[in-house]
């Protein structure tokens, strides 16, 4: 097995003397260099599709803000998106239409990001709007922008901490370290401190962190250095630098005495947290405690897994990771005791693990297995142009390094057990914050409590002084750019690169169909089974979803844990699933270790042994799941809508968490399992869809080697039943208590035409307008202008029967009546007096077309696009084709489908919340019957 270990180790370029600069030749090339103002420009060529990442970092983040100002950073990034004063619109608008993907900003303790994928030939429109923001900001923001988005930022808190341990951070934080540590606080702020932030304190901000000299702009993807140099001077060159922006030092803050806490909280079971302060982002020991928590508590074959899951049955789930940041870290453990179970007994446990650690640390065997999890996973992140963008970003950043990642890369090969038994005995033996949450009673109410208004850890001396930069001489340079003249308008767009798909067969008859694409050394592929949670009619619901999480739990001769240890030491993803209409079971396998993987897979996928102890462990981590699902809101709703909109009988009259009920999950049995494997889990119910690194014949001749002889039962398979269901004749209403919710989950439904529809592309067009994006009519009402939620939307569930359409808003408690009433409105202007318009559906059908060639970037997204090919009866070219037949949509048959669709008095409402509060608001709307319904769905009165 040692020689096994070093082979894997050796094709990963993880052995032992592999050249310590770029091991596994992992290499991201790139040219720095910075513009006359300071900005510091990352450009990194990656020619595979025509799509450019643009990420554009700011070095400052929640760690900035003076006492009484939390919240702040976080709340300005939400007024970056407000426009601009070239551009006096939602910042969103131009990108849409110009097909950008992975667009989004965040903020933490140390940093403020936005960035955007976009075609190459929208490169001058994306850099024209982040640096009219970036430079032309003050303008554009008043009282009215300032509340608006402070409202927002409100119900993101809300919306938070209305979930289950939705709490716990902040108490985290705020005992992790002393007050007057920059992290004490949460990123998301106080109340109090949200509703004080004024215009004065807008200009302040964006006037000393907002600078030029005070960014890291990342370009990666179909572009040159030459050409951003030149368009990075011509958009950012004439933004001053700002003023020189002191940068705060690492502080640890370690404690050294252990210190215990309890909260409450609406939840199913009893969590422990236990935190402890290592050291900042960059420190060698800090990469060291990394593969430390991976071995103690990083997965299945971790030892706290493996001794509170599987041998002392104490907990549901166990995680241990680091979290690493530019002042300090924090290395974390999380347990889910199971329900019965004295917590003092699974603390136990806990510290005899960490003591044995601690006196012999990680064998070799664990060290080099989670080596090689790492460096396959970092392969995997490079597919994707905005991940590169990311890493070189956060390398220069943090570290005055975009090639940081490799000093990480090598620390890690290096690592010997010594050196990790040495940190952790430095960092991890002492000084723990161990934080425990237990369920509350029901009626328990926090909705007037904010954890950042608690007091914390006290005040420590010793925080060290911020340094300034040193000083340069920084000067801006003339535009030529004329901004008068508005955003830059994108006029042509590339084509969308796709393989042709192949197709061959198995000598039993199982298809094959492949997607060529060698741009990672990967290749993924899912065997797809004619099931899903609709094949559990007939059956003890959540048969489906539980089988097949089953199918790795262990073999005729193989055990989990050693499934697993397998995996691991090949850098294999092996998983299995359900969905609402099939079954799958999943592989992504490093192309060198493709033979050794299928051989695992197909073991995996053949001889699922369903042993005892292995039944009644998943059964009890599902029961839990199930536990936890009642506690969440949207949990709830999509538990209890499917089955109100379809009707006893119908297959998908379930709960579309696939889980089940805790009653038909306690009485499934091994012949359960064993019979839904014989009828659907079966050669001749199989299609295997492949993409990535490989060609036909290989793929065919590996997978015949594995799977050809497989044989299909002599029973006959299953049918399903998934017949039309007509709309109910009016509205119902049906109310979920929730007491002391701090927002009311509103989910309305209706069933629409199967993706299979001819007018499919209508309807997505027509929701993309109403609700699905961000400028969608729902969303820019009850976010945008009302403020009310953090985000309101519409969607639809790909089904080959009837699939559900739902309209979605988590709202402030106090407006749901009113946000009801305004969704309802909208439903009914949309088939009514405001049908939508040619620009709103324009805007969707532009943006779908032109997003095309950002979406496809990585394998797993083609192997997405091969799965809908095959379930859907599309032709082979489907993806192809997309363009021409989404520019021949008329605006009148999107009209159409709305109106097919969208059905105001048919919709079944489901709205979860504090019910004392918002039961006579919803009655006095008078949509229709209202009833009270369980968790169950169950009618109370």
């Amino acid at each position: 097995m040692r020689k096994q270990i070093a082979a894997v180790l050796l094709t990963l370029g993880l052995a032992q003397g592999a050249a310590a600069a770029a091991p596994d030749g992992i290499d991201i090339p790139f040219t720095r260099f910075t513009l006359p103002n300071g900005l510091t420009v990352i450009v990194s060529e990656d020619h595979k599709a025509p799509v450019v990442a643009v990420s554009v970092w700011y070095r400052v983040g929640s760690a900035d803000e003076p006492k009484g100002k939390t919240g702040f950073a976080h709340l300005f990034e939400h007024l970056m998106f407000q426009g601009s004063e070239n551009h006096k619109d939602e910042f969103f608008r131009p990108f849409e239409l110009a097909g950008a993907t992975d667009q989004n900003g965040t903020t933490w303790f140390d940093r403020t990001n936005y960035y955007e994928t976009v075609p190459t030939t929208a490169l001058d429109m994306t850099l024209w709007m982040e640096s009219d923001r970036m430079g032309h900001l003050l303008g554009a923001i008043g009282q009215k922008e300032l509340d608006e988005q402070r409202g927002v930022v409100q119900n993101e808190k809300r919306q938070g901490e209305n979930q289950p341990y939705g709490r716990v951070d902040q108490r985290i934080s705020a005992n992790a370290y002393p007050a007057n540590h920059p992290y004490h606080h949460d990123t998301i702020g106080s109340m109090k401190d949200l509703n004080a932030a004024s215009l004065g304190d807008v200009k302040q901000w964006f006037g000393t962190y907002y600078g030029a000299a005070n960014v890291t702009v990342a370009l990666v993807g179909d572009i040159t250095p030459e050409v951003a140099r030149q368009k990075m001077t011509q958009y950012f060159g004439d933004i001053p630098a700002g003023p020189p922006v002191a940068r705060q030092q690492p502080w640890t803050a370690e404690r050294s005495q252990s210190t215990r806490d309890t909260m409450q909280d609406h939840v199913a079971q009893t969590r422990i947290y236990r935190q402890w302060n290592v050291p900042a982002l960059g420190d060698p020991e800090e990469t060291q405690l990394e593969l430390a928590a991976a071995v103690l508590g990083g997965g299945k074959t971790s030892r706290l897994y493996e001794r509170l899951v599987y041998k002392d049955k104490l907990a549901d789930s166990v995680s241990v990771s680091v979290q690493p940041f530019a002042l300090a870290s924090q290395l974390q453990l999380q347990v889910d005791v199971k329900n019965g179970v004295d917590p003092a007994k699974v603390e136990a446990a806990v510290a005899d693990e960490w003591k044995k650690f601690l006196a012999g640390g990680p064998t070799a065997d664990e060290l080099e297995r989670v080596k090689i999890g790492t460096r396959a996973g970092f392969i995997r992140a490079l597919e994707k142009v905005n991940g590169k963008a990311t890493i070189l970003a956060e390398g220069q950043l943090y570290r005055d390094d975009p090639a940081a990642y490799k000093t990480d890369l090598a620390r890690i090969e290096a690592a010997t057990p010594a050196q990790v038994l040495a940190a952790a005995k430095k960092w991890i033996a002492k000084g723990d914050y161990t934080l425990t949450v237990t369920p509350a009673p029901k009626d328990a109410d926090f909705s007037g409590e904010d954890e950042m208004e608690k007091p914390g850890r006290a005040e420590l001396a010793g925080r060290p002084e911020s340094k300034l930069p040193a000083k340069q001489e920084l000067r801006t340079v003339k535009s030529e750019v004329d901004r008068s003249k508005g955003v830059p308008q994108v006029t042509s767009f590339p084509d969308l690169t796709f393989p042709k798909l192949q197709r061959g067969k198995l000598k039993n008859g199982i298809e094959v169909v492949l997607a060529e694409r060698h741009a990672i050394p990967v290749v993924q592929m899912q065997m797809l089974f004619d099931a899903g949670y609709a094949s559990d009619q007939g059956r003890k619901l959540g048969t489906s979803a539980f089988t097949m999480a089953m199918l790795d739990e262990g073999t005729k001769e193989l055990d989990s844990l050693e499934i697993a240890r397998r995996a691991e030491r090949l850098g294999a993803e092996i998983g299995s699933g359900s969905g609402l209409d099939t079954s799958s079971a999943s592989l992504n396998a490093l192309s060198s270790q493709l033979e050794p993987s299928l051989k695992l897979y197909a073991d995996i996928v053949r001889n699922a042994a369903f042993r005892d102890a292995d039944l009644a462990r998943i059964r009890g981590q599902w029961l839990a799941r199930i536990a936890q699902e009642k506690t969440q809101p949207t949990g709830l709703a999509l538990r209890t809508l499917p089955p109100l909109l379809y009707g006893e009988g119908h297959a998908y009259a379930i709960p579309f968490t696939g889980s089940g009920t805790e009653a038909s999950i306690q009485s499934l049995t091994q012949d359960d399992l064993r019979a839904y494997v014989r009828d659907f889990v079966r050669p001749d119910n199989a299609r295997i869809l492949v993409a990535g690194d490989t060609t036909l014949e290989a793929i065919t001749a590996k997978l015949d080697a594995v799977f050809g002889d497989w044989k299909a039962p002599e029973s006959a398979l299953p049918k399903k039943n998934v017949a039309d269901v007509a709309a109910p004749a009016k509205p119902r209403v049906f109310l979920m208590d929730r007491p002391g919710a701090l927002q009311s989950l509103i989910l309305a439904g209706v069933v629409a035409p199967s993706t299979k529809a001819k007018n499919n592309l209508e309807i997505q067009t027509m929701n993309g307008a109403f609700g699905g994006s961000f400028t969608s009519r729902l969303n820019m009402n009850l976010r945008e202008d009302k403020h009310w939620a953090y985000g309101a939307f519409s969607f639809l569930q790909n089904a080959l029967g009837q699939r559900p359409y739902l309209m979605y808003a988590p709202v402030q408690t106090d407006k749901t009546g009113e946000s009801v009433a305004e969704i309802l409105r909208e439903a009914k202007d949309v088939i009514g007096p405001k049908p939508l318009t040619h620009e709103e559906i324009d805007k969707i059908k532009v943006g779908d077309v032109r997003s095309m060639p950002g979406e496809y970037q990585t394998t797993g997204a083609v192997l997405g696009a091969l799965s809908g090919i095959v379930l859907y009866d599309r032709p082979d070219d489907y993806v192809q084709t997309l363009k021409p037949r989404i520019e021949a949509q008329t605006d009148a048959a999107v009209q159409a489908a709305a109106v097919e669709v969208v059905k105001p008095d048919a919709l079944t409402w489901v709205i979860v919340g504090d019910l004392k509060k918002i039961e006579q608001p919803i009655r006095d709307l008078k949509l229709g019957e209202v009833k009270v319904i369980d968790a169950e769905g169950k009618t109370l009165r």
